[in-house]
């Protein structure tokens, strides 16, 4: 097919006479996607670089898929989840495969820790003893027998972040590669011969920056054969570039890295590698115990006093630790190869404690029962760019959210793209009609304490207007707390409604329930201002609590602020402004997922309406009118519900 019927093809394809049809209920042509379908063809077919904010309802999805398979070139699509990778893979994929007609070879392809390892299955039984683990440990045995892919999503029986699932995995440092005694049985090989052989593959971000820093073997194979690489949900690859950039060691990976050498060492009997690991695992837990109290990130120059001699006797007991067992190396390949991961955190640990000038910042990342340090760069905009600007690729990055108005530059400058083409495609739902941006005069600044009640006072009564439900969305975990306090009192507020709080079950455990309710209040921090999907009247409502600015508090945020200023830029204008309206712009597009959907947004921040950049926020929120009154909230909701738009609560 020559490009120019492609192009003929493709607009015709999301026509009114689209194929689509017989395969997908409800499809209605939209002139946005048949756009966009026809610039990723003209990417794929002259190797650009193209830039797509596609808003909700546009079908980007279908519309980067056909043309890539339509263009008989090898095609990598990466996605920012892997629910969503498993969705196009299982669902999108061949309903639009069926739909074009056209036989395609394609291929799953996930990181090497989301495939079952047989050889680590067959030796783990001397680290699990914990009766929880033991279950765990015989659902997989049991799983073994039954599965052909040994894609761990399969097995739904054993939670996510089961303790099991380390141990019956592999990473590129455990794996015994050729020499694994179960080597042509191994579903990591499987999975990449398949993509090997494939026209278009589906991976993820993960996958795809961790071979783009040259830290995963293997898949590095076919990726420079590709024609087309796409990345969908691209908003979040400046952020995870730099992490896979950079250099990382937690206390949770050298535990398991001494428990698991322990394991393997314990048949030899040897008394002094015992006494080593157990002074490794000492040295490990005071690093632990010296770290700041408080959660969340934290500049490591600022904690270097009180970690500067636990950071040293973990060297030194490291390096001890490495000495014994390189002796042993010989008498099992899984001793080798724990022997080559301790001498890479031994490398690692060197470079987060020193103090080398750098172009990244040094900090700790502190959960309640592990701490990780960190070494990130602070722009990588240059090794991108060498990337990206191969000239024989074509690169394609779509999402809802790219662009601040039109403007992709905070985008494409982060990601070394400045040249790609940049194309918005705005929502085909009646936004104006559908959505409206309620700002409630008289509220406190953000930074009153007494700032979450006032803004619950305030959006509470709104449940009077609609029979569906509402997310009460905060930029902090105080906050979160605030509420959790305030509804601790207040609860019959709610006249019956269930309240769901993040962090009393899964994400996804307390999603499912919001949308049976049909008129729950959820309250909710980062986790669900992206990725959420409830269309119909289970959610009429979003309240956000503040402009979703980076804490000052943040040191990342901080060192890449001034490392601006020192370049000549503006922090404030340049990123951290364009950063928090497209973040602004994720948590209010949780709200109209479907083109009946209606709704209310409620910003409780007053710098919007008294600070100068708050037109940059309330720009990213059109064509949604705006309102100050609680009266026209009122109205709008009840000429809504009245009309019998809602009472869906589809999910």
């Amino acid at each position: 097919m020559t490009y120019i019927a492609a192009v003929v093809s493709l607009t015709a394809f999301f026509g009114p006479d689209s194929p689509l049809k017989a395969h997908l209920p409800g499809f209605q042509p939209r002139e946005g996607q048949a756009w966009m379908a026809e610039a990723v063809a003209e990417a794929i077919a002259s190797a650009g670089q193209l830039v797509v904010e596609a808003g909700t309802g546009t079908g980007k999805t279908f519309a980067y898929l056909l043309p890539a398979l339509s263009s008989g070139r090898k095609t990598i699509i990466s996605t920012g989840t892997k629910a969503l990778q498993d969705q196009l893979y299982h669902r999108d994929l061949p309903l639009m495969g069926k739909a074009a007609g056209r036989p395609v070879k394609t291929a799953l392809l996930k990181g090497r820790a989301n495939y079952l390892c047989l050889h680590r299955l067959d030796t783990v039984a001397t680290q699990v003893s914990a009766p929880g683990l033991l279950d765990d440990l015989n659902a997989v045995r049991e799983w073994r027998h039954q599965t052909s892919a040994g894609d761990r999503a399969e097995l739904i029986d054993v939670a996510e972040d089961s303790g099991i699932w380390p141990l019956v995995t592999s990473t590129a440092d455990n794996c015994l590669g050729s020499e694994c005694p179960v080597y042509q049985k191994c579903h990591v090989v499987r999975a990449r011969r398949a993509a090997q052989e494939a026209d278009l593959v589906v991976v993820n971000h993960h996958l795809l920056l961790a071979d783009l820093a040259m830290k995963e073997e293997g898949f590095i194979e076919f990726l420079p054969g590709a024609d087309a690489i796409i990345l969908d949900e691209a908003h979040q690859v400046p952020d995870l570039a730099a992490q896979f950039f950079g250099i990382s060691l937690g206390s949770r990976e050298l535990e398991r890295l001494i428990d698991e050498l322990r394991g393997a060492s314990l048949p030899l009997k040897d008394a002094e590698l015992q006494r080593r690991l157990d002074t490794a695992s000492t040295a490990v837990r005071v690093l632990r115990s010296e770290a700041p109290r408080d959660e969340g990130r934290h500049d490591l120059s600022g904690a270097m006093e009180n970690l500067r001699t636990p950071l040293t006797t973990l060297s030194a007991a490291l390096k001890e630790l490495l000495d014994g067992a390189d002796a042993l190396r010989e008498s099992s390949a899984d001793i080798d190869k724990l022997c080559d991961q301790l001498y890479s955190a031994i490398e690692r640990l060197a470079h987060l404690a020193s103090d080398d000038s750098w172009d990244g910042l040094r900090w700790l990342d502190v959960n309640p029962r592990s701490i990780r340090l960190n070494l990130t760069p602070l722009d990588v905009a240059d090794t991108l760019s060498g990337l990206f600007n191969n000239g024989h690729q074509a690169w394609i990055f779509t999402s809802a959210t790219l662009a601040v108005g039109e403007d992709f530059s905070h985008f494409t400058e982060r990601m070394g793209i400045a040249g790609a083409t940049g194309l918005t495609f705005p929502s085909p739902y009646p936004l104006e009609k559908n959505g409206l941006v309620w700002l409630p005069p008289g509220l406190p600044q953000p930074s009153d304490p007494s700032h979450t009640d006032a803004m619950l006072e305030r959006v509470i009564p709104l449940l009077d207007f609609t029979e569906g439900g509402m997310f009460c969305l905060f930029t902090s975990h105080r906050a979160l707390g605030a509420a959790r306090r305030w509804f601790k009192t207040r609860k019959q507020r709610l006249d019956g409604r269930p309240l769901l709080i993040q962090g009393d079950a899964p994400r996804d455990d307390l999603l499912r329930r919001f949308r049976d309710y049909g008129n729950a209040v959820l309250l909710g921090t980062g986790s669900f201002w992206e990725g959420v999907d409830v269309r119909g009247d289970a959610l009429t409502i979003v309240a956000i609590d503040k402009l979703p600015f980076a804490s000052p508090a943040d040191p990342l945020m901080m060192a890449r602020l001034e490392y601006i200023r020192r370049q000549g830029g503006n922090g404030f204008t340049g990123h951290q402004l364009p950063l928090a309206a497209l973040s602004l712009k994720q948590g209010a597009g949780r709200l109209l997922r479907d083109e009946s959907d209606y709704g209310v947004v409620v910003l409780c921040d007053p710098r919007i309406s008294s600070k100068s950049y708050g037109s940059v926020f309330l720009q990213c929120l059109q064509p949604m009118r705006t309102t100050e009154s609680i009266d026209e909230v009122g109205a709008f909701l009840a000429a809504h519900e009245s009309t019998g738009a809602g009472r869906r609560h589809a999910g």
